[in-house]
């Protein structure tokens, strides 16, 4: 292998682009062609398996077949839980049933939960008919627990200790359960009763430092702050992670009794698809659970399917503002200037609501703002709102005398700005947090809607003051 080869595979560690993959892609593609697997089976040791996973779109189905199979099992389990799943089923079309088992005996509960929810029924009673029997009761327990809760979320795989176990002893089982393959990912472990209530906790870095005969009772940490119920919602669960700096986190049920954990794998990948649905949302684009538009295999139709129907309903919308200046049509004939500012004010007005309402929407999913706080935070944004309303109006007013040189005209301009970023602030406030009040998520009215809203009100408000103040409109 060549040096710029080694210098990129060195950097497995890191979550890598398709071009990685791609580096190795002719000289895979060349020894396939010559059937030397042995030495592909090399090169592709080498090869980060989410380097693989990554570029895997770039094979043929039959390359994909066969690179798989030349994989040690370790990492084509690794490789399997870090495809897409159009890619897995693929997999499991055309692996044979040893081969699929062995794979699904060994993911990872919550890797293999995921999996599962979105086969089709036949398929699932299949695959059941391969899997070992605590497997498949793993995964029936899994799937019981709704979508957007911590049990969906959680892995079954963890260590389990009693409270008179000896430091020494509770190290033994924990190899003991790695070995076995019954805890992949350990960062803490977690003591129970006899009735597997939870008792508290540990890290392993606790547990190690810890004198050899000490007992578990005598170096728990207590667990109560950082327990998560089973039911809890899955933005719960990323405040917790954030807030407290977790690792990982005991799942308990209604009767305190522990039930699985959540890494923080999980939550990365739960906060990283929760940012882009509420990207995708403040855009007004379908956010289709978080699931990424990747341009490398998204296709026509995707696109449109998930920006047309917003594109239509704020259309619909905005037909409000062509309605307001066909009443006001006399006041533009008469003064034609009023025209000038409209997309100043307009826009002023939008980008204010925004900056208010991307504020709200990032601290009700932080948990920083919450029905407790609400008034506080209502005040703070209606003091600042007044103040911004003033400097910018002081702004518009100067811009408008140096246009057109007319005082009342620039009033006009000047006033109608400051109750418009009033006016936008406010809403991009009360929207989020009236949608949260009454179960939608706050995303959906943030953005567009705001500006929308801002566009019709600001423009009768512009009008209003207009007649009000320049004699030729009356």
């Amino acid at each position: 292998m060549d040096a710029q080869k080694e210098q990129v595979v060195n950097k497995g560690s890191r979550r890598s682009t398709p071009s990685v993959f791609a580096l190795f892609l002719p000289e895979i593609r060349e020894l396939l062609a010559v059937k030397n697997f042995q030495e592909l089976k090399n090169l592709i040791r080498g090869v980060h398996s989410m380097d693989i996973a990554e570029g895997w779109r770039l094979l043929e189905p039959n390359e994909k077949l066969l690179i798989f199979k030349l994989l040690s099992f370790k990492r084509a389990v690794e490789l399997f839980e870090n495809l897409r799943f159009e890619e897995q089923s693929f997999l499991l079309d055309n692996l044979g049933s040893v081969e699929i088992a062995s794979i699904l005996n060994e993911m990872a509960s919550d890797e293999r939960a995921h999996l599962f929810k979105d086969l089709p029924e036949k398929i699932i009673k299949k695959l059941f008919s391969l899997m070992k029997k605590e497997e498949v009761d793993d995964v029936r327990t899994l799937l019981k627990f709704e979508e957007n809760t911590a049990g969906s979320l959680m892995t079954t795989e963890f260590v389990i200790l009693k409270k008179d176990f000896t430091a020494r002893k509770a190290i033994l089982r924990v190899q003991e359960s790695h070995k076995a393959g019954q805890a992949k990912n350990i960062y803490s472990v977690y003591v129970v009763d006899d009735e597997h209530r939870l008792i508290g906790g540990l890290s392993l870095q606790d547990l190690i430092t810890a004198p050899p005969d000490m007992l578990l009772k005598d170096l728990l940490s207590h667990a109560e702050l950082i327990k998560i119920n089973v039911n809890s919602p899955k933005e719960d669960v990323a405040i917790q992670f954030s807030r407290y700096d977790l690792l990982d986190a005991p799942v308990v049920n209604d009767s305190d009794q522990l039930v699985g954990i959540i890494t923080i794998d999980d939550v990365v990948d739960l906060i990283h698809r929760q940012a882009t649905a509420e990207i995708y949302e403040i855009g007004k684009m379908g956010p289709a659970g978080g699931k990424e538009i990747r341009y490398e295999t998204a296709s026509v139709g995707e696109l449109v399917k998930r920006r047309a129907g917003w594109l239509i309903a704020l259309l619909i919308i905005d037909f409000m503002t062509g309605k307001v200046l066909k009443t006001y049509e006399g006041s533009l004939t008469a003064v034609v200037a009023l025209t000038f500012f409209i997309p100043m004010l307009l826009d002023t007005g939008g980008n204010a609501g925004n900056q208010a309402a991307i504020t709200i929407i990032r601290g009700l999913a932080t948990g920083d703002v919450n029905f407790k706080n609400v008034w506080k935070v209502a005040r703070l944004e209606i003091i600042a709102a007044f103040i911004m309303a003033l400097i910018v109006a002081s702004v518009a007013f100067v811009r408008a005398v140096m246009l057109q040189g007319d005082i009342m005209l620039s009033l006009v301009v000047g006033s109608t700005m400051g109750l418009i970023v009033i006016l936008a602030i406010l809403t991009g406030v009360c929207l989020p947090l009236f949608s949260k009040k009454i179960g939608l998520d706050p995303a959906v009215l943030a953005g567009p809607i705001t500006t929308s809203v801002v566009d019709i009100v600001g423009l009768i408000i512009y009008f209003k003051i207009a007649q009000f103040l320049i004699p030729a409109l009356n």
